[in-house]
């Protein structure tokens, strides 16, 4: 007599993401397997011990996977000031004067999340802050992580003033009649500060915000993920929580790469990829190229726009230099590393792709999986070069909308011929690129239905009624699914997830609705029910 099913659903439209993109009406789960698929099939499995989800009108996908997420640092976030999805500068200042007012022992008030357009010019300014917090250092990252806020408590601790000098990775926001620091650091003057002065979290805190940020990213239907920054510490807390049983998501890590050394460093991740657990997979590692538009470090071919028709000299900033860049990734694919390689203008894109051209060179062709991650701005040369070296475009579909950091920050300094080559995951499509999906959260929204909205639409989910930002480059519904199920489960090389077939892990997302169905609305209105790891329920929406 064969077992009965431990988990069935049933009633629901089953949307396979196989080859052929097929569809049921039932899947069964035994253990951590799908062992059924039809209604047939699986009503003989269902015993007196078998959980029977009626999942009548909804649909059930693949668990979703986030190709591109900072998990530990978005937790982090959310259980100290999380700034995330306030609007404006007040808020801001109302959300840390409450955190410090019910923190009054803690020494730091640390955070992050606030967004660049709702300060003139993209950066807030120090008075701000010592107006509610006088008596301690506060510091505070922005949404991308590519500056910070930070007090004057917090630039007396760090002895930065007028004659402290720019780092060569960053920049010191100043008063340009005083040469005062504003408030403002940039990229490697924020990185360099967070290390050198402000506490670190204890495994036990990192834990914590791992917990955290798990719980949320189950919430919406995501079953595993690419963390793109795993430092040894953050390493330690995945570890120690999959020893415990309590990590449930699949979790690839992508080890830093230190831009300040070179290939010394290597023979770390080497022993760090030997320190994985079941659910914890330290084999990718992660190499920022380069920094963003908004701060002008994002790196190009040609140089910014000065926002008023003419150009400047600045081609932005390259984090790692092309030569030094190919051997890291030709010495790592070698190794057998993934590499998750971070680039933002057109300049580091070429590098980026220079660079997995270099490793075929030398090493001949692999299954490494490397991938570029965000291609904001991607020259229309390198376009087919992403299916002719095997190399994966790691979409952030969200930010393909017309909203105001674009508008005011972003476009002015791009000009328009380059403003129409932004996002092009349309064209990677045409050219028969792999494309993969993540979030970057917490830089924006964890929720792949908004960002699967947006990589259809083109439209902000919270502005419908906005033109759509370069349509020619939206994605087809089927398209952007496959991206953040199969597509970035193939990134992270999990075969057994990504599509539902008899065999396959049980990793299962369950919506209220089809979103192919006419009367689904958009894809963001729809609502995870059910979040299924391994066979287990993790989410059950109350």
């Amino acid at each position: 007599m064969t077992p009965h099913a431990d988990l069935v659903i049933v009633g629901a439209d089953v949307y396979t993401v196989d080859a052929a993109r097929s569809w049921s009406d039932a899947v069964a789960v035994r253990g951590d397997r799908i062992v059924a698929l039809g209604e047939p099939a699986v009503r003989e499995l269902v015993g007196p011990r078998t959980r029977v989800i009626e999942a009548r009108g909804g649909m059930v996908l693949p668990g979703f996977q986030d190709a591109h997420v900072h998990a530990p640092f978005a937790g982090r976030n959310r259980l100290n000031v999380d700034l995330n999805g306030l609007v404006g500068r007040q808020a801001y200042l109302d959300r840390v004067a409450a955190y410090a007012a019910g923190e009054p022992d803690r020494p730091w008030i640390v955070g992050g999340g606030w967004a660049m357009e709702y300060f003139p010019g993209g950066t807030p300014r120090k008075e701000d802050l010592d107006a509610i917090v006088p008596d301690r250092p506060v510091f505070l990252f922005n949404r991308d992580v590519h500056g910070a806020w930070v007090n004057s408590a917090a630039l007396a601790l760090a002895g930065i003033t007028a004659a402290t000098p720019d780092p060569p990775d960053g920049r010191i926001e100043r008063d340009p009649r005083t040469g005062e620091p504003t408030g403002t650091l940039h990229e490697g003057a924020a990185y360099s500060f967070n290390d050198r002065h402000v506490p670190l979290p204890s495994r036990e805190e990192w834990e914590d915000a791992i917990l955290d940020a798990q719980a949320h990213l189950h919430s919406l239907g995501i079953t595993g993920w690419q963390d793109a920054w795993v430092t040894p510490a953050t390493l330690d807390a995945y570890r120690s929580l999959d020893s415990a049983g309590r990590l449930t998501a699949r979790v690839v890590g992508a080890l830093w790469w230190d831009r300040h050394r070179g290939l010394d460093q290597i023979p770390e991740f080497l022993g760090q990829r030997e320190t994985g657990t079941a659910r914890f997979r330290p084999t990718t590692v992660k190499i920022m190229t380069d920094g963003v538009m908004e701060n002008y470090t994002g790196a190009l071919l040609e140089p910014y726009c000065d926002g008023c028709g003419g150009h400047t000299a600045n081609h932005g900033l390259t984090y790692v230099e092309p030569d030094l860049l190919a051997a890291a990734v030709t010495e790592l694919d070698r190794l057998g590393f993934q590499t998750h390689l971070h680039a933002i203008g057109d300049r580091a894109v070429r590098n980026a792709l220079d660079a997995v051209q270099a490793a075929r060179t030398a090493n001949g062709p692999g299954d490494r999986r490397h991938h570029i991650a965000h291609l904001q701005l991607v020259h229309p040369d390198d376009v087919p070069r992403f299916r002719a070296l095997g190399v994966t475009a790691n979409c952030q579909a969200y930010w393909a909308q017309m909203e105001p950091q674009m508008e005011e920050l972003t476009l002015p300094f791009l000009g328009r011929d380059r403003a129409d080559l932004q996002y092009p995951f349309g064209d990677l499509l045409r050219s028969g690129a792999t494309l993969a999906m993540g979030s970057d959260w917490s830089v924006t929204t964890a929720n792949p239905l908004e960002e699967i909205e947006v990589a259809v639409t083109r439209v902000d989910p919270e502005n419908r009624d906005n033109a759509p930002f370069l349509p020619e480059q939206a994605l087809p519904l089927p398209v952007a699914l496959a991206a953040f199920t199969a597509g970035s489960a193939y990134v992270n090389h999990d075969a057994d997830a990504g599509t539902i077939a008899v065999g396959n892990r049980a990793d299962l997302a369950v919506l209220d609705r089809n979103l192919f169905a006419r009367a689904a609305g958009p894809a963001a209105d729809a609502r995870v029910d059910y979040t299924i790891t391994e066979g287990s329920v993790v989410y059950e929406r109350p």
